[in-house]
């Protein structure tokens, strides 16, 4: 817990969820909750995940007078909220995490620009009334950057790339709409790469990039090679959940990160073909084969045995073989030594284990994700 001496240390904070009882929010609250023994939380809900967010807030044993469900959408007018909820949110707030989001990689365009897009600009509206704002963080990704290769900056955001689904392109759109509201509002923009469980229990909620890859290496019988798509030579830049949401924590508590963007990327990463070859290892499996041809990569896992394994893979096909480097200079400066990125070889055991002893689904539920 932070001490008196702390530069983030700030009390009685009031604070703004949306995205609850989605992971990222969830585990984002389990963060705040842990450190901040004096701060309220208000959790904008959807009314279809209301009864979930209830179990959820059980299971975790929030103080429920410290955490109070709110009936809601990010993309509805005063976010879904009746009058007097709207009107104490906006007199008592002081930092909002905006997590709500859809991620799902097939979701329609429209849909995906209606939350991530629509909402972003909502929760912007909403920060412009709010009497006693101090900060408004805002849950990006790293990619953001689309199609582009090499180094991306932190300050980077249109450099004029193309995107790869619709869901780069909302979240880039959503970014562009934070960046112009900096100059009236305190926000900080945080961009993690690829989220991967919790470095301690190996949780995560269901399969979805380098899951795909890591479950069929896991899973997959023996005797049937699994391939590797393309050369492998590009880093695979992965980070755990808790690294996320406790650096993003203790940088949205700092005075001097307003305005500022940060990569959460792991400053080291492995190759795609290192990363996979430790899994095979640690789990006492059959590493990756071959060099195939990366569309042929893509042909093969749809093989009907196959696609029970690898289902869905074509964006992580394409992060797997795009040389793109994160740069977290804002990051490791924010975080002043403390809550780094662990490496990868620390925490892998548990994220295998995991996948061994849970039904973790293999494809995404429309919906799960998209929570306001």
């Amino acid at each position: 817990m932070p001490d008196s001496n702390d530069p983030t240390r700030r009390t009685n904070r009031d604070i703004l969820v949306t995205g609850f009882p989605s992971f990222v929010a969830r585990k984002m609250v389990e963060t705040i909750l842990e450190n901040e023994p004096d701060a309220t939380l208000r959790l904008v809900v959807r009314p279809d995940y209301v009864d979930e967010a209830d179990r959820q807030l059980q299971k975790m044993k929030a103080p429920r007078e410290r955490v109070h469900l709110l009936t809601g959408d990010v993309v509805a007018l005063d976010l879904g909220l009746s009058g007097r909820e709207y009107l104490e949110l906006v007199a008592h707030v002081t930092d909002i995490y905006h997590i709500a989001s859809i991620w799902f990689l097939g979701v329609e365009r429209s849909e995906a620009f209606e939350v991530n897009v629509l909402g972003a600009r909502n929760i912007i509206d909403t920060s412009y009334e709010m009497q006693k704002l101090v900060r408004l963080n805002h849950f990006s990704t790293a990619f953001v950057s689309g199609d582009r290769t090499g180094v991306i900056m932190e300050d980077d955001l249109d450099e004029g790339q193309s995107f790869r689904n619709a869901y780069e392109e909302s979240k880039f759109e959503a970014e562009k709409a934070m960046r112009e509201a900096m100059h009236h509002i305190p926000i900080s923009v945080f961009r993690p790469s690829i989220i991967v469980g919790d470095t301690e229990t190996g949780e995560i909620d269901r399969m979805a990039g380098p899951y795909y890859l890591i479950n069929a290496i896991v899973n997959m019988p023996s005797i049937l090679p699994v391939p590797m798509p393309g050369r492998g030579d590009k880093p695979l830049n992965l980070v755990p959940i808790d690294f996320v949401c406790r650096a993003m924590h203790r940088i949205s508590l700092r005075d001097d990160t307003a305005g500022r963007t940060f990569h959460l990327s792991d400053p080291n990463p492995l190759s795609a073909r290192g990363v996979f070859e430790l899994v095979a290892q640690r789990a006492g499996r059959r590493a990756p084969v071959g060099l195939l041809p990366y569309r042929l990569t893509r042909l093969v896992m749809k093989f009907p045995y196959l696609e029970r394994f690898t289902r869905n893979p074509r964006q992580f096909m394409d992060d797997f073989n795009q040389l793109t480097i994160y740069n977290s200079i804002n990051t490791l400066d924010a975080l002043d030594g403390q809550d780094l990125c662990p490496p990868l070889p620390t925490y892998l055991d548990r994220l295998i284990e995991y996948i061994k002893i849970s039904e973790l689904q293999l494809e995404m539920p429309l919906g799960v994700e998209i929570m306001g």
